[in-house]
């Protein structure tokens, strides 16, 4: 689908979409917890879907009400091909788990997904006495348990999202699991994990995130929870605001685990005009400055920070940009592509990406069938000089089905 954005501005009040990153862990808790797990504001975006399909495949109920899902845990064998849809951290949480069954569980998926590796999980489960087979380091994997436990040790350089399986299937092993992590990446992520886990009944120590000790034989417990706000997706609206706009956003926990909260830090860097309060966080139009900010442990802040560096008179670095190179498009190349033809110049060199900021001429974009991108071109879209033509917006459903629906309502100048 192609949708047109002209320059706008945006006013308002807007509600943050459920975090998935959380909404998944949950998702897995629940499907390992006796008894009923209550979910409240659940997010409803493909890869929380595509998750929800997984439990119920691995013996999970779920119903669902008004804002409210009821997950009946209990894994067990209903299927033996997991379906993760194009959901990278459904695919690296969920194998762990389908390794708790003695039963060979293949997981696979589509789109791009089948092309990113998963290559980094095969040695460190066999080393966990499981089974593995992978079509050459991508999906599909088959796994065969059950885990057993012990200790192990891994790189986390890449992603942080199996390590995340590990941590929430090894409480059930037999035996107790040490594992020791070299060079982790997106440590936020796992303080989001062990948060989890922690509302479920479950423990786990660590040692300056290089060790991790998880006590074997213990049992999840079904609990009632709400879903916060996802800070990956309103950094878009953030940014949006402080290139064109007066918003207020809601919904967001200012005290979060998720690695984008740090959005707060880079607006702050870029001399964003911010109020963040417990009940929200307001952003009004600003004179955007040159920033320099690190991605190493917040990936997905990329693309909202490409958009509101193209607004800054003078160069913006952002540094890390190796963790961008395995998402659903390599978004170091795709940023650079699809801003230049806007009217702005990207340098990358090695780890680092300069944004040489200024204005926006218009003109056309293409999503590379990355949600992430299609948002970042949309804002900055909002303050270009002509009409900028997105085309592929349709996978915005993958985090942020709402999306421009949101901008619409806030008062974007937006149309198929």
């Amino acid at each position: 689908m192609d949708i047109t954005v002209e320059r706008s501005f945006l006013k308002g009040t807007v509600r943050a979409p459920a975090s998935k990153s959380v909404m998944i862990r949950v998702l897995a808790a629940g499907l390992l917890s006796r008894g009923e797990t209550l979910v409240r504001f659940p997010g409803t975006c493909d890869d929380v879907l595509a998750a929800r399909q997984v439990i119920r495949s691995l013996g999970a109920d779920v119903t669902e009400a008004e804002n409210e899902w009821f997950i009946k845990g209990g894994i067990s064998l209903r299927e033996d091909v997991l379906d993760v849809g194009e959901s990278g951290l459904t695919a690296r949480l969920f194998t762990p788990l389908a390794a708790l069954l003695s039963q060979p569980m293949t997981i696979t998926g589509k789109g791009s997904l089948m092309k990113r590796p998963m290559d980094m999980m095969i040695k460190p489960l066999q080393q966990l006495g499981v089974k593995v087979k992978s079509n050459r380091g991508c999906l599909p994997v088959t796994v065969h348990g059950p885990v057993q436990g012990g200790n192990i040790r891994m790189d986390g350089s890449r992603s942080s999202q199996f390590l995340t399986g590990l941590l929430m299937s090894l409480p059930l092993a037999e035996k107790d699991s040490i594992i020791r992590v070299d060079n982790l990446k997106s440590v936020p992520y796992i303080d989001l994990t062990i948060r989890v886990m922690g509302q479920f009944g479950i423990s786990c120590e660590h040692s300056n995130y290089k060790r991790f000790f998880i006590p074997g034989n213990q049992e999840y417990q079904a609990t009632e929870t709400g879903i916060e706000g996802d800070w990956s997706g309103a950094a878009f609206l953030l940014a949006a605001a402080a290139i064109a706009g007066d918003l207020k956003v809601t919904g967001l926990d200012p005290k979060s685990c998720q690695a984008d909260r740090k959005i707060l830090e880079a607006l702050g860097e870029a001399g964003v005009e911010t109020e963040v309060t417990p009940e929200y966080v307001h952003v009004r139009q600003s004179d955007i400055h040159p920033f320099t900010f690190d991605i190493t442990h917040c990936p997905d802040l990329a693309p909202p920070l490409v958009g509101l560096a193209v607004f800054a008179r003078g160069k913006t670095v952002i540094r890390g940009i190796s963790r961008l190179y395995e998402k659903e498009s390599n978004r170091a190349l795709t940023l650079q592509e699809e801003a230049g033809k806007l009217g702005v110049k990207i340098d990358l060199e090695g780890d680092t990406m300069a944004i040489h900021g200024g204005r926006i001429t218009g003109g056309e974009s293409d999503a590379h069938q990355d949600h992430r991108i299609a948002m970042a071109a949309a804002i900055m879209a909002l303050k270009a000089d002509k009409p900028v033509t997105i085309h592929g917006t349709e996978c915005v459903s993958k985090s942020y089905p709402g999306f421009f629906d949101d901008l619409k309502k806030l008062g974007g100048n937006i149309y198929e």
